[in-house]
């Protein structure tokens, strides 16, 4: 895990159908759930939170200053405006030194060190990634910033990776199927297909659903929504992996 991630929120008494007003002033309205406690409502000016949940994704702790205390906690949702792609509101997980946690960790080939790509796209085939993030289990220190799979294993047509193949650090539980598929090597020519098998079940028309689902979240969300993990208020956007956390 690298250098400390810290953010400094403001205590937030705006709530329901005011927060809007917020997000036209360029701030983020949030909440803190803490071990059961009640929900502790923040807000945080647009581009210092930005800056922290890039860097932070869902997998670094933050250290949060608030109104005087102190969190470490992980951003647990994000919820993302459908049309301009901004976040408009953040929920953050206390979390103790001593308690393993659940965080989503990226996922990244590992080349040698004279090739930036895997042996299957030097000889011109296409690798598909099918899965982008984790979900691991390790205690706050613990948590890796990234995980990796050696690429130079996928040279030929149908060679693949899974999760079971991941470079696990010590401490670290992956709590995603060990079988589900990282990345497959296809013929250029079949990656039409590919695409749809990686796509699984969805429909045609999927998308402008959930979008419709998201734009009615960052407009009219609710103190209850916010003050209960799960609540509309804390889905994310399809396009940030629309992956539900346990709170």
């Amino acid at each position: 895990m690298s250098d400390q991630i810290a953010l400094v929120v403001e205590p937030r008494s705006t709530l329901g159908k005011g927060v809007k007003q917020l997000r036209k002033a360029g701030v983020v309205p949030g909440v803190i759930h803490d071990h059961g406690k009640p929900s502790i409502h923040v807000q945080a000016e647009y581009q210092q939170l930005y800056k922290t949940y890039i860097s932070a994704g869902k997998h670094h702790p933050v250290a949060l200053s608030a109104s005087g205390k102190k969190y470490t906690a992980i951003i647990k949702d994000v919820t993302f405006d459908p049309h301009y792609h901004s976040i408009t509101h953040i929920v953050f997980g206390a979390v103790k030194a001593n308690e393993k946690v659940e965080a989503e960790i990226p996922v990244r080939p590992k080349y040698d060190a004279d090739n930036d790509s895997s042996p299957a796209e030097r000889a011109s085939l296409i690798v598909l990634a099918q899965l982008d993030v984790v979900q691991v289990k390790a205690l706050p220190k613990d948590l890796p910033d990234e995980l990796y799979y050696d690429a130079e294993k996928l040279v030929e047509v149908g060679d693949h990776v899974t999760v079971a193949d991941l470079i696990v650090p010590s401490g670290v539980e992956i709590e995603t199927e060990e079988t589900h598929a990282v990345a497959t090597v296809f013929e250029p020519s079949a990656l039409a297909a590919a695409n749809d098998d990686a796509g699984g079940a969805a429909q045609a028309g999927d998308e402008s659903d959930v979008e419709a689902d998201h734009e009615s979240t960052a407009e009219d969300g609710t103190q209850a929504d916010e003050i209960r993990p799960g609540g509309k208020e804390q889905k994310e956007s399809k396009d940030e992996g629309h992956n539900p956390e346990k709170q």
